[in-house]
């Protein structure tokens, strides 16, 4: 979004099942290694993150985007949108853990079997949502020409799925480093890296041709991507303690940051830059709070379950997501009905998708539909 992005199977992204407990590792291969709860839950927190965030901007564009045309439903929009805006950069970081920390690939052929079970959610997911967009109508092209248009970069009504896109060209870099340090020779790897790196620029040369139609070419990732997945897996490898005892301390700064996120996407630009500087230290400050957090053990097979599922949630939730906003937001709510609305549709497309997510997953759906 596969397994655990907190054990040492997984490398998927926003979540997919994770197994029940610390992994084993086989006899004579060493000590267990320890099952990171905590990532597990920041895991869960950032696909509900997600949710509150497209909730706020569904929200936003029913007003418009601007507040005149409804300033009940813009502001409460615009707050949900700014406080799950923590939730992509996390993900990154998750993801470089894994790749670095967590569960370093051992050679090519086992990174290209964890971007198998991303790509194929990816690909079907795809069809569903162009099916979909073409049966309420709200499909912006011919589906044929959308679902090759997928093929090198996200389409919509599937606009989401731009995270995978990045993610996985993300962790073929990581994993292409930490394989070359361990003195393997990835060739394979670093051929497809070399093709990924050239693409965009051979893609907008073609365009440059009279009659020649090119497709926008969204296979890559830019620089903050790459940053927040190195400094998360440093983050989240330190020992426990080391950013202090009081680790609530850090949601402080957080709240500093969200409201000068608020406050940029009114005033300056909607949406904010995920490589703002105002989102780093908004993410970085859920990350630390929850830096090594005890979970309590009662909780822990609910929370492992939950984020095991949350691939799925995030494939599935704009769907139900949409079909919620467009029965039931409105440009002319107030302020207070505004705001509880935009926090019992982010409950019930988080209830609604993992509800769905955990079902396929007890069918034996997961590789398909993540």
């Amino acid at each position: 979004m596969s397994s655990s992005l907190s054990s040492p199977a997984g490398a998927s992204p926003p979540g997919a099942p994770a197994p029940a407990g610390s992994p084993q590792p086989a006899a004579g291969s060493g000590p267990r290694r320890e099952h990171r709860y905590d990532i597990d839950l920041v895991r869960l927190l950032c696909s509900v993150g997600v949710i509150l965030c497209h909730t706020g901007s569904a929200f936003v564009n029913t007003a418009g985007r601007e507040a005149s045309n409804g300033p009940g439903t813009y502001w409460a929009g615009l707050v949900a949108d700014s406080a799950g805006r923590f939730a992509v950069p996390l993900f990154f970081a998750i993801a470089g853990w894994v790749v670095l920390v967590g569960a370093p690939v051992r050679d090519g052929r086992q990174l290209w079997q964890r971007i198998v079970r991303i790509v194929v959610p990816l690909g079907v997911w795809t069809a569903l949502y162009l099916a979909w967009g073409r049966l309420r109508g709200t499909n912006d092209a011919p589906v044929g020409e959308l679902a090759l248009d997928s093929l090198l970069a996200s389409v919509r009504p599937a606009y989401h799925l731009w995270y995978l896109y990045a993610y996985i060209p993300v962790i073929m870099l990581l994993a292409f480093a930490a394989l070359v340090k361990s003195g393997k020779r990835p060739w394979g790897l670093g051929a497809a890296l070399l093709v990924l790196g050239a693409a965009p620029t051979l893609a907008g040369d073609l365009s440059r041709i009279p009659g020649l139609d090119v497709p926008r070419f969204g296979w890559g990732f830019g620089p903050y991507q790459l940053i927040y997945a190195v400094l998360g897996a440093l983050l989240l490898s330190l020992p426990a303690g080391t950013f202090g005892r009081r680790g609530l301390w850090w949601l402080l700064p957080a709240g500093g940051a969200l409201a000068a996120i608020v406050a940029y996407q009114h005033g300056v630009h909607y949406a904010i830059p995920y490589a703002s500087v105002l989102v780093a230290v908004f993410s970085a400050g859920v990350l630390l709070s929850l830096h090594r957090v005890r979970v309590p053990e009662r909780l822990r097979p609910a929370l492992t379950r939950l984020a095991g599922a949350s691939f799925g949630a995030y494939m599935i939730h704009v769907l139900v997501l949409g079909v919620l906003t467009d029965l039931l937001v409105g440009s002319d709510l107030s302020l207070p009905v505004a705001a509880v609305l935009a926090l019992a549709v982010t409950a019930a497309t988080t209830a609604l998708s993992f509800g769905a997510a955990l079902l396929w997953t007890r069918l034996g759906l997961t590789r398909l539909l993540g």
